[in-house]
């Protein structure tokens, strides 16, 4: 009687473990997230190995502010994204890495990324899922080796369970990684600046702001052909442009990507959005203010063999007024997304 009572205990048992492990082979499915376009906004184009879902921006946030994809476990995405300054870098000028080295150019802020249709200064990357690879491997950066990050998070408390949530696999690469974390970045989207409830006639702007936005899209301040205002509200045309900084270049810009001498001291647009937050500016974090860019372009920059032919006024300037300058400057601040930096949802989830 007690053998018979143990057998079917044991047959019991092994029923519901085979019940598990045909449960875990199940395939997950995972919840679609749907993004809202903001009024105003093109359409996001969403890679179709890559549709963003709940479960892939919540492991992308984790990876974005997780310090084991660095070598010496120190230093994340966020450590040289601050949300508080529109994930830009603290205001330094050059992002300094986990061996104390310093890299060249300035880190880009993370803002609405999901539109762009090209990464990093220089455009070496054509999508998000391109761009996240390279920090963590980076010798000046995070100095990693995918292999090794990809080892520690496996020997983590929870990641095999949140890439089997997102991706349907325990056994997840560094691609898995890079399409989590483009996945979270498509979401940082900024729309609720002081321009943008302006735009929605939900507020009225200065005097004096609203002389800066009459400086800034007309030919007088130059500044809308490749920060136009309505074309997607963007506030970048996504194009690369020699934008007058200097006579001779040090650092070649788009041409060492392409190769084409017709492209040095060209670099990509960046977006004006949360402008006052992401000092300094240009490629080099040479200007520390934005009335210092302002007066870069009063004063018509430098010429030379690539300068960009919207820089029209090279030699001359565009003969702002001192109360012009701080009007145009008065509006740029008017990019400033409050909501957009202390949104939760980006935050650091530890």
């Amino acid at each position: 009687m007690m053998y018979r009572a143990l057998l079917l205990i044991t047959v019991f048992i092994a029923s519901i473990a085979s019940c598990k492990k045909d449960e875990e082979k199940e395939p997950y499915t995972p919840t679609p997230l749907k993004i809202t376009r903001p009024a105003g906004f093109p359409e996001m184009v969403i890679p179709a190995d890559n549709p963003t879902t709940v479960e892939g921006v919540a492991l992308g946030r984790k990876l974005f502010y997780e310090t084991l994809l660095s070598a010496n476990n120190t230093m994340s995405c966020g450590s040289c994204h601050n949300q508080s300054l529109a994930f830009s870098d603290n205001g330094t000028r050059f992002s300094t890495g986990i061996d104390g080295v310093q890299g060249t150019r300035n880190a880009q802020a993370i803002i609405n990324l999901g539109w762009n249709r090209f990464y990093f200064w220089d455009g070496r990357a054509a999508t998000l899922e391109i761009q996240a690879l390279e920090p963590i491997e980076n010798p000046i950066e995070m100095h990693n080796t995918w292999a090794n990050a990809i080892s520690k998070l496996k020997s983590a408390k929870t990641y095999k369970d949140d890439f089997y949530k997102a991706f349907g696999t325990e056994e997840f690469t560094k691609e898995h990684a890079a399409k989590a974390l483009a996945q979270f970045m498509r979401t940082m989207i900024s729309y609720n600046s002081r321009l943008d409830k302006r735009l929605r006639s939900e507020i009225n702007l200065t005097a004096s702001e609203l002389n800066g936005l009459s400086i800034f899209i007309s030919e007088k301040g130059d500044c809308f052909h490749c920060h136009n205002i309505d074309a997607g509200r963007l506030l970048t045309d996504n194009q690369f442009h020699n934008n007058g900084l200097d006579s001779i270049f040090t650092d070649l810009g788009l041409a060492e990507v392409t190769g084409n001498p017709s492209d040095i001291g060209k670099f990509l647009t960046p977006t004006l959005r949360n402008i006052a937050l992401t000092a300094p500016y240009m490629h080099d974090g040479r200007f520390q203010t934005l009335e210092e860019v302002v007066e870069h372009y009063n004063t018509g920059g430098k010429a030379s063999a690539t300068v960009d032919p919207l820089m029209k006024h090279v030699g001359t300037g565009l003969s702002l007024t001192n109360q012009e300058k701080i009007d145009l400057v008065a509006f740029l601040r008017t990019f400033t997304d409050e909501t957009f930096i202390t949104n939760p949802d980006f935050s650091n989830p530890f």
